[in-house]
């Protein structure tokens, strides 16, 4: 079942929605044939809430991704709750960042920077600074805290947190993906960039968007790209936000045609050329079309 697991947790930073929405049913079906497990008999009991949480963290970050917001808060819970029985530390930071998204993906942006903090100073406490995966998940709880300040308007709050998580990037001294976090010094500048676009910062976005993020799981990649391409449209440089809009497209066309930035960026591009972009034939209507941005 821990394979299984991860194996859908690839399937998931590779952009691969469609296999990870088929495979969830069974996986939380076994995860709660686990749980039942771990309470009923002694043994291996910390190894079944310890996958049972990692496959409910792997629900409520999709479920987020692609709009099912409420649920994704119970499977976050759930995760929540199986972390706290696995006793593991990491276990649990993992879990609290799910529990991030799916406050954040409600609109829930205090309750997110609350558990982000709360999160972030427990493990802080728990690990020691040469763990690299202590490092990695306590950076991303910073990052996913810094967002929640940032789409509150809190911009103080939000560079603290980033400036946190920079320095852990900077004692990692790499990309690396320990706990499928893709935590890094590349991570931490993508923050950056979406939380300048949160705080209105369009500017700053356009002007430092061109990066190379191919090195990079394709998750993070196209989540990138689609905000670096709501900046540019934002800027009035729609033929090259539609470039981007199409880079990110082929590079997993699920995370782009379930995402909502993506449908509200090619709704703009259409008014900003209404003869070409409103007409059927053309490429950004076809988009839309593929992305239900437009019936």
């Amino acid at each position: 079942m821990a394979v299984r697991v991860e194996q859908a947790w690839s399937d998931y930073q590779g952009g691969r929605l469609g296999s990870v929405i088929a495979a969830l049913p069974a996986l939380l079906q076994t995860a709660q044939e686990l749980e039942d497990r771990a309470v009923r008999q002694g043994d291996e009991r910390s190894d079944c809430w310890a996958v049972s949480a990692r496959t409910h963290h792997l629900a409520a970050t999709t479920l987020a991704k692609i709009g099912e917001s409420d649920i994704s808060w119970l499977a976050a819970e759930r995760a929540m709750r199986a972390a706290d029985e696995s006793d593991d530390p990491l276990v649990l930071a993992s879990a609290a960042r799910s529990g991030t998204h799916a406050l954040l993906a409600n609109g829930r942006y205090d309750d997110a920077l609350e558990l982000g903090n709360t999160a972030a100073a427990w493990l802080s406490a728990q690990v020691t600074d040469s763990d690299p995966a202590a490092l990695s998940l306590l950076g991303m709880i910073h990052l996913r805290a810094a967002v929640a300040a940032a789409r509150h308007q809190d911009r103080p709050t939000a560079t603290s947190l980033l400036g946190r998580a920079q320095e852990l990037a900077d004692d990692l001294r790499a990309d690396e993906n320990h706990w499928q976090t893709g935590f890094g010094p590349t991570n931490v500048l993508l923050h950056r960039l979406s939380i300048e676009l949160d705080l209105d910062n369009v500017s700053y976005v356009v002007e430092h968007g061109r990066i190379n993020v191919d090195h990079m799981p394709q998750e993070r990649s196209v989540s990138h790209r689609i905000d670096f391409a709501r900046a540019l449209s934002l800027a009035g440089q729609g033929d090259e936000a539609f470039a981007e809009l199409r880079t990110a497209e082929r590079t997993s066309p699920q995370l782009v045609r379930n995402n909502p930035r993506v449908r509200e960026t090619l709704r703009d591009l259409i008014k900003q050329s209404p003869v070409t972009g409103g007409s059927r034939s053309s490429e950004v209507f076809a988009m839309a079309q593929r992305c239900r941005a437009v019936q």
